[in-house]
């Protein structure tokens, strides 16, 4: 949800604005997510450029031109994809054509790529003519507009304003694997179009509030409390609920009081209603988060219906063997008794899916690994297996620590099988988080 009833996207006075184009038939016929436009306008928003549409089009000429000329009313326009030496990529050519700035040699591009291209040529016995004409493809550039060095083998190109087209945007034209777009991003805002249209930006002032356990609909009741004595029209403030978090993140001009004075009384009501539930206050997620109270402390993880889901998560960041000693997946009865030592009686008596053996899961990977802390979970995934006392959702988790601390849950989480695994992680690692910065 976004709430922004004040934003002015009519030029004079406000921020530069922007348009985002992916192009990609794949994009359209859902076989790749569009990684670049989010990225992009996360940016750009850093910057201070409001982001007012993404465009995902085909590869057709006609489709780019007309997602191009729909954004001649803002100040930048950024693509994505359609770069390089096959006969679909025609984002250069429309770019040139839609600015009226005929395609010239670059001369000095042209061997770049060349170089690039050619340390694969003979390994991969590349046709020579063919070579030849990939590179004066990719070399060739809309006149004026400056060149940037490629990342892979595509070029980008920054196009300032104007031409015989008279087309009012900066057009920044990047290639579509994510990570060339982000290798070339520092690249492309030095370039002389983009420092001009920089020079016109500040940057927004934001907050990046996190809140675990809250749901959209309280937020929604508290913004309107807000509202009944503050006007926000000056805030934008954009909500949303993604890795089962919920997200508020306000954002302000430079320089504008009343918007400041909208943010403090929004964030003051927040702090009074949920202020048990906000975990972050800069953005970070629970697993930045997690990373860093880790440090200089171990950790083990005992998982059954999660089946090592959290284990992924916790080693999936650089550096995570500093505090992450392993894990054991322990599925069935039996692993939980071998593996962990879970007492065959106790599954007997409370069941495999119960806080009880949770807890001597817990209890087992801390003896096994010798960590500092350790967390357990079991439970009922789904579709099946669920009964009247222990539905579908049950799921039972232990959080111990070496030295005695234990936190434990029982919940009927929402949602299908994967929702109740994904969520079951995310859980696990707040009560982490609970019993590191409370102990």
């Amino acid at each position: 949800m976004s709430l922004d009833p004040g934003a002015d996207r009519s030029g004079g006075g406000s921020a530069p604005t922007a348009g985002i184009v992916a192009t990609g038939s794949e994009l359209l016929a859902g076989r790749v997510h569009d990684a670049n436009g989010p990225w992009l306008a996360e940016r750009l928003g850093e910057l201070g450029i409001d982001v007012v549409q993404i465009l995902l089009v085909g590869d057709r000429p006609d489709e780019m031109e007309a997602a191009l000329r729909s954004l001649r009313g803002v100040d930048l326009v950024v693509t994505s994809g359609g770069l390089g030496p096959t006969a679909d990529d025609l984002t250069a050519a429309v770019v040139a054509d839609v600015t009226g700035r005929p395609l010239e040699l670059d001369e000095h591009m042209e061997k770049v790529v060349g170089d690039i291209i050619s340390r694969f040529a003979d390994r991969l016995r590349w046709d020579a003519d063919a070579l030849a004409e990939a590179n004066r493809k990719q070399a060739m550039v809309p006149r004026g507009a400056t060149a940037i060095r490629p990342v892979g083998t595509a070029p980008g190109l920054a196009v300032p304003p104007g031409g015989e087209g008279a087309y009012a945007p900066t057009v920044l034209v990047l290639p579509g694997p994510p990570r060339e777009v982000r290798g070339m991003w520092d690249d492309a805002l030095a370039t002389a179009p983009m420092q001009a249209l920089l020079a016109r930006t500040a940057p927004f002032e934001e907050t990046h509030l996190r809140l675990f356990g809250v749901p959209e609909s309280e937020i929604a009741a508290t913004l309107r409390a807000v509202g009944e004595h503050t006007d926000l029209a000056p805030l934008e403030i954009t909500t949303c609920l993604r890795d089962f978090t919920l997200e508020v993140d306000l954002r302000r001009r430079p320089d504008d009081a009343a918007a400041r004075a909208a943010h403090d009384a929004v964030v003051a009501e927040i702090d009074a209603r949920h202020g048990k539930a906000v975990f972050s206050r800069t953005g970070e997620t629970i697993d930045e988060i997690l990373f860093g109270l880790l440090e200089g402390r171990t950790i083990a993880t005992a998982e059954s219906c999660t089946g090592g889901l959290l284990a992924g998560r916790l080693t999936a960041p650089a550096g995570a063997s500093a505090h992450v000693e392993g894990g054991i997946v322990s599925y069935s009865n039996e692993a939980k008794e071998h593996l962990l030592g879970v007492p065959h009686a106790l599954i007997a008596t409370h069941g495999a899916v119960s806080p009880e053996a949770a807890h001597a899961m817990a209890g087992g990977a801390i003896e096994r690994f010798g960590a500092d802390v350790a967390v357990a979970i079991s439970g009922i995934a789904g579709p099946g297996g669920g009964t009247a006392e222990k539905p579908v959702g049950y799921v039972c988790f232990s959080v111990r620590t070496a030295d005695g601390r234990e936190i434990a849950r029982d919940p009927v989480l929402p949602g299908e099988r994967g929702d109740v695994r994904e969520r079951s992680v995310v859980l696990a690692m707040h009560l982490v988080r609970r019993i590191l910065t409370e102990g």
